[in-house]
């Protein structure tokens, strides 16, 4: 399920291939978000109490995990992936694709005004870093070598998610118009 009507074109980004797609992803970012305020906000105390050190690592300090190493490159079942800092819904599992990059990789994103963009010129290149736009945790990069009709791989780290598996795909898209109704995205999306 995505709430999509359409996606941004990434064409711009200078990747010509998949081989330098897929190492522009094995690289941190260089972002800073020290300076940025967020609808939900934490000290650093709180999120190192509220994170594990690889999430910590990835989400809040913009790191990346090993490929073929974490949990959902290979993940098969339905469910919903959520930010490991809020547990907003990012991605659905109908998104989901094995780009053969090692990381999970999904042609969109549920919202994409749950999942900010900011360009990312750290390395020499120029890539489309993604994050929450509701905590600020950095989720990976999106790449224009993904799937039609989007044509776009969000490359994103594990351990910037947390996966809720569903019955069925009305189970699942009920989970997600379920967050959307609830008070306490109210209390977020109004901050």
């Amino acid at each position: 399920m995505s709430i999509n009507a359409s996606n941004k074109s990434h064409d711009d980004s200078g990747f010509e291939d998949i081989q330098s797609c897929v190492s522009a992803c094995s690289l941190p970012s260089d972002l800073d978000f020290s300076d940025r305020k967020f609808p939900i906000e934490k000290s650093e105390d709180q999120w190192r109490l509220a994170l594990s050190e690889l999430s910590y690592k990835v989400a809040r300090k913009h790191g990346t995990e090993p490929p073929f190493q974490n949990p959902y490159h290979d993940q098969k079942a339905m469910g919903v992936y959520l930010c490991v800092g809020c547990e907003a819904p990012l991605f659905s599992s109908e998104d989901k694709f094995d780009s053969g990059t090692g990381w999970p990789s999904f042609s969109q994103s549920i919202d994409r005004r749950i999942l900010a963009e900011q360009v990312d010129t750290s390395y020499g290149m120029r890539r489309v870093e993604v994050h929450c736009a509701l905590c600020g945790s950095h989720q990976g990069h999106v790449f224009p070598d993904g799937p039609a009709p989007t044509n776009l791989r969000y490359c994103i780290n594990s351990a910037s998610l947390k996966f809720e598996p569903s019955d069925s795909e009305e189970a699942l898209n009920q989970k997600i118009l379920t967050w959307y109704s609830s008070e306490h995205f109210e209390k977020k999306s109004n901050k």
